[in-house]
């Protein structure tokens, strides 16, 4: 999903998947790694079980809404980023006051996460989903009408409380409508609509320039009220599942989660490509093609576009393989293959290198996510509220898109661009060590139903 894997990330982050608040009593408690897997909870595996009824070729028509929302807001978000920063620099900034328009919404949708898991869990995803989206299309409304700079920045800033609410609560929406024999195949519909959307909407942007540069921010917010009308009207009884059932869904806290090696090996990994995938590739990649491959912006264009391109590609293939494969394969291959193109990008002196090497980026990049977004899934399963859990998740992703652009465009500074690319592939490579002793989370029986439908199996830890 990105979320997740959706997406991204900016506001389409995401990327997304899958909602946590403190222990209540009687809540399970997930096994340690060293636990068998036949220890798993009965429970959760019954709740899996009935997950997977729908039939695996057929997407439940909620997760449509969801990824049909998911394109609309991407396409938005795509409308208004190339000409937030000339904005800004309109109020008589530098760059560097331009850029931190950019670094607050990012920055506020880091600081609101924990929060956001709470309101999840204590609302239910459907109505933090629609509120999210609708503080998000009132501060870009605002933006459009922003008479000063430190207007802007505020306005700006309160888009990412809304950005990380409908975030996490897409995420759990997927975690518990999603069957568990397509979660990776949900992960990489959600992520390719955002994907598209991303691509698109700078294309769409360029025929609206000469609009002026207030009406992106109208057309965005006006695209996300026409989403917030499709998911209620769609989505009516799509609440918390234990508001439906009249009682207390158990919520799944975050040291919970962290009993499960998935669950803290795909915090590696978000997080390691949050800073790579998201932050480093955006701001230094045409800083390298300029200064290295001795190349101009269409160059850089390319190698972002052809980023994109493997990406897409991957997507739609390995949210089916991950549902057949498992999920830790998929996510091992590919933060391999993105960690070792990261590194050769840094090397790059040609135009046919450094074109190869982003599209193989893009391509390592799109077959993790779909892996890793329904690794979490499976920790967290449909029976329990994983807010919280999803927020930590969501948090990384954005730690990452913070804090790679800077340390790594210091170390590019410091010792060259071979450097920066080489730490930040080499964070993903980590990332893989920390996922090669993680027990598979796709139960055996759920590989079987991919093929043939069949009850039983347990969630590996």
């Amino acid at each position: 999903m990105s979320r997740p894997e959706t997406p991204d990330s900016h506001e389409a982050s995401a990327a997304p998947v899958p909602g946590a608040a403190d222990a209540t009593p009687g809540t399970a408690q997930t096994p340690p790694d060293d636990a068998p897997a036949a220890s798993a909870r009965p429970s959760a595996t019954r709740s899996d079980d009935a997950a997977a009824a729908p039939p695996a070729a057929t997407v439940p028509e909620p997760i449509k809404v969801l990824i049909a929302a998911a394109f609309v807001i991407a396409l938005g978000y795509g409308l208004v980023a190339p000409v937030l920063p000339q904005f800004a620099a309109s109020f008589g900034v530098g760059v560097a006051a331009s850029s931190a328009v950019i670094s607050a919404f990012a920055l506020c949708r880091l600081l609101f996460a924990p929060a956001s898991g709470a309101v999840v869990n204590r609302f239910g995803e459907r109505p933090t989903y629609l509120v999210g989206l609708v503080v998000v299309a009132l501060s870009s409304a605002a933006t459009a009408f922003a008479q000063n700079y430190w207007q802007l920045l505020v306005f700006r800033g309160l888009g990412g409380i809304g950005s990380t609410m409908f975030t996490v609560s897409a995420m759990g929406l997927i975690v518990r409508l999603a069957p568990r024999t397509m979660r990776g195949r949900v992960s990489g519909y959600y992520a390719t609509s955002f994907l598209l959307g991303g691509i698109l909407g700078p294309v769409l942007g360029g025929f609206l320039a000469g609009l002026g540069m207030h009406a992106p921010f109208l057309i965005y917010a006006g695209a996300l009220f026409v989403a917030v009308l499709v998911v209620w009207a769609r989505l009516k009884d799509e609440t918390l599942g234990a508001r439906r059932a009249g009682a207390a869904q158990p919520p799944m806290r975050v040291r919970d989660a962290l009993d499960a090696g998935a669950y803290r090996a795909a915090l590696a990994s978000s997080f390691s490509t949050g800073w790579t995938a998201m932050g480093v590739r955006v701001a230094l990649v045409p800083l390298l093609a300029a200064q290295v491959v001795g190349e101009g912006p269409a160059v850089a264009g390319l190698a972002l576009a052809l980023f994109a391109v493997g990406n897409a590609a991957a997507l739609t293939v390995t949210g089916r393989l991950t549902d057949r494969m498992g999920r830790k394969p998929l996510v091992l291959t590919g933060l391999l293959v993105c960690g070792l193109a990261t590194i050769g990008v840094g090397f790059s002196t040609s135009v046919v290198a450094f074109a190869v090497l982003s599209l193989l980026s893009g391509v390592g990049s799109g077959t993790l996510n779909p892996g890793q977004q329904a690794a979490v899934a499976d920790v967290i399963g449909p029976d329990r509220a994983g807010g919280k859990v999803l927020s930590r998740y969501q948090m990384c992703a954005d730690a990452g898109q913070i804090l790679g652009p800077v340390l790594a465009g210091a170390l590019a500074d410091a010792a060259g661009f071979g450097w920066a690319f080489g730490v930040s592939g080499a964070l993903m490579l980590l990332a893989a060590l920390a996922w090669l002793p993680v027990r598979e989370t796709l139960p055996e029986a759920a590989q079987s139903e991919t093929r043939q439908p069949r009850a039983g199996g347990t969630v590996g830890r």
